[in-house]
């Protein structure tokens, strides 16, 4: 595989987009490592990369969540049975914004 062509130039315009700043011995070695990192190669060489199976419906996940559904609420004694501080019928929680 050919190296891809990256200059600092494109590392300095990257890392601003990200909001990074490098030394100049930091930019070379960014540099250096994204000509060596193949997904920027496939990148480099026309904007197309190879995803292999990614678009396979098999690798697609599905829906992992419940549908919601009304239920019966657990009793506030049973909620607060545990709870380290209460007031009144809710959890008494220490402020953490000042």
């Amino acid at each position: 595989m050919e190296t891809a062509k990256i200059s600092t130039d494109e590392v300095t315009y990257v890392a601003n987009l990200a909001r990074l700043t490098f030394d100049e011995e930091e930019m070379v070695r960014f540099t250096l490592a994204a000509q060596r990192h193949p997904p920027v190669h496939g990148y480099a060489a026309g904007g197309r990369y190879d995803r292999g199976r990614a678009d396979d419906p098999r690798h697609r996940q599905k829906n992992a969540f419940r549908t919601d559904a009304v239920g019966e609420s657990l009793p506030v004694e049973t909620a607060l049975a545990n709870a380290p501080e209460v007031r009144g019928n809710c959890f008494d929680v220490p402020k953490v914004i000042e």
